[in-house]
């Protein structure tokens, strides 16, 4: 059974604990909360003992079978965490876990987490045998309306009396960085510990930027045409040390795949998505992109970025993030095709 990370609370207060646990995903806030949650209910459940395992390089699948197979000194319930750096177990691994499916037991709990997992490993024999006997939560990062629905929730729960626009200033200031959104909460929580109600101005004269992007997270905004957005995230990235390099040839994928896009839409045939490895959550970026940019615009485009590119690796170039910030801006298109790449 699959289970949402804001769901976890309510299973765990309304449902025994299955034999098995999956927790995956590379959101650090969701995956503290679940876990602490699921560590309380096992104690309240008898599982007083907790033993922590990690599949790392040095790790031995026989030391997985002992914990399941040993009695603690203090109770007769084990509770296992076992950690996939990799979020995979190798054929071994694989193998031994496939028959603790198939045995489970009231008096072993199993915990196995790790980071972000794909449809490869989902799909994969193991994990489907442990789904069977399991509860699954995917930690994935929140975005628009449900990371403001977690800051609102996050906020009643702490008692820290949020508005809509006080969760709208939070939400902007931490995107992409729940534990920092929690820490502001609470930090408000101290500095206005009397009042009713937090707006605008007061969270906005407590909080700081800590929002945080990933590149791919820029390219979809330019993608959209949410310049203001793209520009902020633009200058997280840049603060946070990513190399230009890596940002500028984004944008080149990018614009060379709107430019076989077009190629399609021209022929009057049907983009072929998948063959351009073009997901469907991205897909309507791409439309809307190839709506307001031309043949011209896209070749003028792709003219451009391939100059800073070489530019960039072979010369000293000033400011390569204004010149990234000027670059994004034909996306719209926006006429500045003109000015020369020099003065960067």
């Amino acid at each position: 059974m699959q289970v949402r990370p804001n769901q976890f609370d309510s299973h765990l207060a309304n449902k025994a604990l299955p034999a098995i646990i999956l927790l995956f995903g590379d959101e650090p806030q969701q995956k503290l909360d679940v876990l602490d949650a699921i560590r309380a209910k096992a104690k309240q459940s008898g599982f007083e003992e907790r033993q922590s395992l990690t599949a790392d390089g040095d790790f031995s699948w026989h030391q997985l079978i002992d914990a399941t197979q040993t009695m603690s000194l203090f109770s007769d319930k084990q509770y296992i965490e076992l950690t996939l750096p990799t979020g995979k177990p190798g054929a071994q691994g694989a193998a031994i876990l496939t028959e603790i499916a198939q045995n489970t037991s009231d008096d072993v709990l199993l915990l196995i987490q790790g980071p972000k997992i794909g449809k490869d490993v989902q799909n994969a024999k193991w994990f489907k045998q442990l789904l069977n006997n399991a509860w699954f939560c995917h930690c994935y990062e929140l975005q628009g309306n449900q990371l403001g629905q977690w800051i609102k929730q996050r906020a009643q729960t702490l008692n820290v009396p949020l508005n809509s626009d006080g969760c709208a200033v939070i939400a902007d200031m931490s995107e992409g960085n729940l534990l920092a959104a929690n820490q502001e909460i609470l930090k408000l929580a101290l500095i206005y510990p009397n009042e009713t109600v937090l707006d605008q101005q007061k969270v906005s004269a407590a909080v700081i930027d800590q929002s945080r992007y990933t590149v791919f997270q820029f390219t979809d905004e330019v993608l959209a045409a949410n310049m203001s957005k793209a520009m902020k995230m633009l200058y997280r990235l840049e603060s946070e040390g990513i190399e230009p390099n890596i940002v500028l040839w984004s944008l080149i994928k990018e614009a060379q795949l709107l430019e076989q896009c077009l190629t399609y839409h021209q022929r009057s045939e049907q983009i072929p998505y998948a063959k351009l490895r073009i997901w469907q959550n991205k897909q309507s970026l791409y439309n809307s992109a190839l709506m307001r940019l031309s043949g011209a615009h896209i070749a003028i485009l792709i003219e451009h970025l391939q100059k800073a590119d070489s530019m960039l690796k072979s010369e000293s170039v000033d400011k390569p993030f204004v010149l990234i910030s000027h670059l994004a801006l034909l996306f719209l298109p926006a006429p500045i095709e003109q000015y020369s790449l020099t003065t960067y």
